[in-house]
């Protein structure tokens, strides 16, 4: 069983009222002026904008802002309205539910790629201090395993952008908050596969100095090469930098891992009637 992952909500349910007429209240619904008006609607669509202008950030800011897009979109889905959209409107639950799964597993699979990428700069490291080319090789070669994985993650996952962009919704009523629903996904799974490139690349791009955390040493191919004290000292620290900046992400990653399946859970609990 899916874990469930208690949050608090910041943002007020209860719109003021406009008229003295009499009528029927909802506690945690939209106004029934205008979804748009909504903070939590509107709250949702500042993170899709925010993950979707995602440019050159550091793996943990841009995690952040993906966990953030998870957190208001599971606010959203505690009030009735989302959820009386999902039930009345054609394909969007369940092809939600399977983008949800396949973002979850995504980045289960990344926080182990992560694991093995920062393994193998300490493994790298100790071959360097000891002058052990065999382990220096072997550390390499779990590396590249790792690069790959994260290259395979980000194809499989950007796939889920598309499958969100042909989801078809009925309802002029409900368009604006399925569209919502939909994009959010869309946003998601594209930030992510962006994020995963990004730390396949940090692992196999150029040298760079150990403050920028942008871009990693290829520093793994000069293992078994002859090299000077200072050589040395510089491929150490760039190692230590790969190692850090995958430490960083350590804790973030899991709480996007713990939003995302949040998320799901929250879905799966508003379908599982109608499934």
């Amino acid at each position: 069983m899916a874990p469930s992952f208690g949050r608090s909500i910041s943002f007020p349910l209860t719109p003021g009222r406009s008229s003295s007429k009499p009528r029927h209240i909802r506690s945690i619904s939209l106004p029934a002026c205008t979804t748009s008006s909504h903070p939590l609607l509107a709250n949702l669509n500042a993170h899709i904008a925010a993950v979707r202008s995602l440019t050159h950030t550091s793996l943990t800011a841009s995690l952040t802002q993906i966990h953030g897009l998870h957190s208001a979109l599971a606010d959203l889905l505690l009030l009735q309205d989302p959820q009386g959209a999902l039930h009345r409107t054609t394909n969007v639950g369940g092809r939600l539910l399977d983008a949800f799964l396949l973002l979850a597993d995504a980045h289960q699979g990344f926080q182990g790629a992560l694991l093995d990428l920062k393994h193998a700069a300490v493994e790298s490291s100790v071959a360097l201090r000891r002058g052990d080319a065999a382990r220096a090789a072997s550390a390499t070669r779990s590396q590249r395993r790792a690069e790959k994985e994260l290259n395979r993650l980000a194809a499989s996952i950007s796939a889920v952008s598309s499958k969100c962009a042909r989801l078809n919704h009925v309802g002029t009523e409900d368009t604006e908050m399925a569209g919502a629903l939909i994009e959010a996904a869309a946003a998601s799974g594209a930030a992510s596969a962006a994020v995963f490139s990004a730390a396949a690349s940090m692992s196999s791009s150029s040298p760079v100095t150990s403050s920028s955390c942008k871009k990693i040493a290829s520093a793994f191919a000069s293992f078994g090469n002859k090299a000077t004290p200072e050589t040395t000292e510089l491929t150490l620290e760039r190692l230590q930098v790969l190692e850090q900046c995958f430490n960083d992400c350590d804790h973030v990653c899991d709480k996007v891992f713990r939003s995302i399946v949040q998320t799901r859970v929250s879905l799966l609990n508003i379908m599982t009637p109608t499934i």
